[in-house]
């Protein structure tokens, strides 16, 4: 059975630590660090991806339409987390999860750095490297997080909660220096003074991307002590080399089981919304709002540093507000029908802000306030979801049910860019259309959830 991912199997001295920040385990700031960098190269780079792929060739760009760029867009992120199942399976039956988080980084470093070069061969090895990277390190590194909690310590939402702050501090500084690189037009003097041409500005962002996980993985290894009692190879006993057999998965388990994949359908919706942000409200943002305060012009990928400061803002009110409740805090039920709630309301003020471009460019503070809630909702069910489901898993098949949760994020993914191909920035009556569709359907969802919720309680059985 592996002993990579099953809290119950880890050593005693793990569970009872608390010797890291806030009383939580010494490993989670290891973990933190590592996925922070891992997540600056991410957003850093995906922060850049459509306006690169829009970008006419004047301009150093690929010079593809909306449709175009967007299913590309689409597919991409939807790849990144539909590799992190075959990620969780290999870390379950062969590499272990610290090795395959290690192998990962790795390889989306290489990913990254192919995307320096600007022939469009390089641009599409490096998306498949990251997508195949990521899937090795992304579920299992949250995998890696769960073990070091006992299955029913209190701090565990905690944790999840503080190191979804870590993944959201490389979020907020990526688009500040990956955007700065790409669009500014003082770095593009800059690099031109120095002989470069200020056209290949966007492979320096993608090049920055690349610095920032390799930064992870120095963390990682130099660290790596602290992670020795979780995320170890999985070695079989002697007698069951030839065969390894696992007792059937009983009726409470498959209950559990069930009411995983209710949230997984109802986290495809959610994600659909909140991928916009890199997609079409990244293009509504370049070429429809005022990017600008008091005069000072700023690269319009800033704005997708927005969620993330503003999780980093609130995660530790969440964490602090779910160690508060205790036993009288939410269910997960009604955790993901207010995650699914408040990013209805944010696109509700996407439809009157969609009608104001009739008249020109619009404040910034429209899409300040349609993230400002998507990451109340967002913190009510990513996080949340990630810990449910450690604790709803059996624990013979935690990757792999870690890898369809993350499926879900693939799914809503590349929803998101089939939803951005929609995008005009010449037509308010198209915009309102996409934006009011997308409001309407997350807040019929979230109704539809809050419906259901005694029923899956019931299939969660004692989890809460």
């Amino acid at each position: 059975m592996p002993t990579s991912i099953t809290s119950s199997q880890t050593d005693l001295t793990t569970l009872t630590d608390t010797s890291g920040f806030s009383g939580h385990p010494k490993g989670l700031a290891t973990l933190f660090f590592t996925e922070l960098w891992e997540r600056f190269s991410y957003y850093g780079m995906r922060a850049i991806l459509v306006l690169y792929m829009v970008a006419p060739l004047s301009e150093g760009g690929l010079a593809f339409d909306v449709k175009t760029a967007s299913s590309i867009y689409g597919t991409y992120t939807m790849s990144v987390f539909l590799t992190a199942l075959p990620g969780g399976l290999l870390a379950d039956r062969l590499l272990g999860a610290r090795l395959a988080v290690l192998l990962g980084g790795i390889i989306i470093a290489c990913g990254h750095f192919s995307m320096v070069f600007t022939s469009p061969a390089f641009f599409y090895t490096g998306l498949v490297l990251i997508s195949v990277g990521t899937g090795l390190l992304k579920p299992n590194i949250s995998t890696m997080v769960g073990s070091l909690y006992g299955e029913n310590d209190p701090r565990r939402d905690s944790g999840f909660s503080i190191f979804y702050m870590g993944i959201n501090l490389g979020a907020v500084l990526a688009p500040l220096v990956c955007g700065f690189l790409a669009q500014s037009q003082n770095f593009k003097d800059f690099i031109a003074s120095m002989g470069f041409d200020p056209r290949m500005s966007w492979h320096w962002g993608f090049g920055a991307a690349g610095v920032g996980m390799t930064l992870g993985l120095i963390v990682y290894l130099l660290q790596r002590e602290r992670l020795q009692r979780i995320g170890a190879s999985v070695r079989k006993p002697k007698e069951q080399t030839q065969t390894v057999t696992h007792p059937p998965l009983t009726s409470a388990e498959w209950k559990r089981i069930g009411a995983i994949f209710i949230f997984f359908l109802f986290t495809i919706l959610f994600w659909a919304a909140y991928e916009q942000k890199g997609a079409s409200l990244n293009l509504f943002a370049k070429t429809l709002v005022r990017t600008e305060i008091f005069g000072w012009t700023f690269p319009s990928s800033w704005l997708q540093s927005l969620t993330a400061f503003f999780v980093i803002l609130l995660a530790p009110l969440f964490s602090w507000l779910w160690i508060r409740m205790g036993d009288r805090q939410p269910s997960s039920p009604a955790k993901f029908t207010f995650g699914l709630l408040f990013i209805g309301l944010g696109y509700v003020l996407m439809v009157p802000a969609a009608m104001l471009t009739v008249a020109g460019k619009i404040s910034p503070m429209w899409l300040v306030g349609l993230y400002f809630l998507e990451v109340v909702g967002e913190m009510c069910l990513s996080p949340v979801g990630l810990s449910t489901v450690t604790k709803l898993a059996p624990a013979k098949l935690l990757g792999i049910m870690m890898g369809v949760w993350f499926l879900a994020a693939a799914l809503g993914n590349k929803l998101a860019g089939y939803f951005a191909g929609f995008f005009d920035a010449n037509n308010s009556g198209v915009l309102v259309k996409l934006y009011g569709f997308i409001a309407v359907g997350l807040l019929l969802s979230a109704a539809v959830l809050a419906l259901l919720a005694p029923s899956i309680r019931r299939l969660m059985g004692k989890v809460h």
